[in-house]
């Protein structure tokens, strides 16, 4: 699939989108509920380390989160939310009581309350129990390995500030990793990795980013059976969801289009297709649905929610998907990206 011909701008309200409660007890049906289970877990390996940027104090309470984390056996994608939760509410400093500087009783390093159930102040004050405690509650969330690290988060800590923990997601990425010798566990057979991405099929990368023979092939091919689930590489909001052939392009009007039917190579365009936005404007793109995806512009999803099907409209020799990745919004052929190292970095390989 080579460049988009025609390129709508679509808005995007505001920041990402919170999940509600609701919508999390759909995740819940969807995938099942939240808990350790034995998905890519990792092993602290470098318990006495000193991430960059960190003061010793700092760096020994983020050791004992990812420490209890381990101990506990809650995946590492866990341990992400744990720490980017510490940095937001405490800046991984075991603060006491500070007055009227403090938030109401709230105390250590996820500021939980002794006033509202999490133990007493003692308790609280040792950051073992503390991590323990947020762990604790994390793993009764639905569906938290899926869920956008902010919203994760939000349901443990019910901030004033929900949409601040997702600032800390890859600065928690870069601590944790420490930790666990300079990189993340490979999540091979779990769903989500530690930096919350997954791969949105299973299969083989053919056509590359960017080859010789087509210089203007802004993402790769990845081989899959017609009618094969497409899933939403990580949590983000749906931004764009369009039927392009050549240099045409519409907006689903809820009856038949001309992406509907198998396209061929040199007809141009992404035949049917989405994009979601991520944190810290990453953009990911589905090409050549076999039907009009499942999601709608606005939509909040989860990693690793269905969001459509391989098929082979638009400029396609074949079944597959063409997948994308831009670091920026709206995704233009300026900030695309190879996807093959960008989702190794993200412990979700293709």
């Amino acid at each position: 699939m080579g460049r988009l011909a025609v390129w709508v701008a679509v808005g995007l309200a505001g920041a990402l989108l919170l999940l509600t409660s609701a919508a999390a007890g759909v995740v819940s049906s969807m995938f099942g509920g939240g808990g350790g289970g034995g998905s890519c877990l990792g092993a602290v390996t470098a318990p006495g380390a000193t991430p960059a940027g960190l003061s010793a104090e700092q760096a020994r309470n983020a050791g004992v989160i990812v420490a209890v984390g381990e101990r506990m056996r809650i995946p590492v994608r866990g341990w992400v939310i744990a720490v980017a939760t510490a940095l937001q509410e405490s800046s991984l400093i075991n603060h006491g009581n500070l007055g009227p500087a403090n938030d109401h009783d709230s105390l250590g390093l996820f500021q939980q309350r002794p006033s509202q159930g999490w133990g007493t102040p003692e308790q609280i004050m040792n950051p073992e129990y503390a991590a323990g405690k947020f762990y604790e509650h994390l793993l009764t969330v639905p569906g938290w390995e899926r869920l956008p690290l902010t919203d994760a988060a939000q349901q443990v800590q019910r901030s004033a500030y929900p949409d601040a923990y997702a600032t800390h997601e890859t600065r928690a990425t870069e601590i944790v990793a420490a930790y666990t010798g300079g990189t993340l566990p490979v999540c091979d057979g779990a769903p989500i990795s530690a930096s919350g991405w997954t791969r949105p099929v299973a299969g083989a990368v053919g056509s590359g980013f960017r080859t010789g023979d087509r210089p203007d092939h802004d993402g790769v091919d990845i081989t899959a059976p017609k009618g094969t689930v497409i899933r939403a590489a990580s949590g983000g909001v749906v931004v764009r969801v369009r039927c392009n052939i050549g240099r045409n392009s519409w907006e689903p009007t809820g009856g038949p289009m001309p992406c509907d039917s198998d396209g061929y190579l040199g007809l141009g365009g992404c035949g049917w297709y989405a994009d979601v936005r991520h944190a810290g404007d990453i953009v990911s793109r589905y090409c050549h649905m076999v039907r009009q995806p499942i999601i709608q512009v606005g939509q909040t999803v989860i990693a690793g929610q269905p969001i459509g099907h391989v098929g082979s409209s638009g400029n396609s020799s074949g079944p597959h998907l063409h997948y994308e990745i831009h670091e920026g919004y709206p995704a233009s052929e300026n900030n695309a990206i190879d996807p093959v190292p960008f989702m190794r970095h993200k412990g979700a390989p293709l």
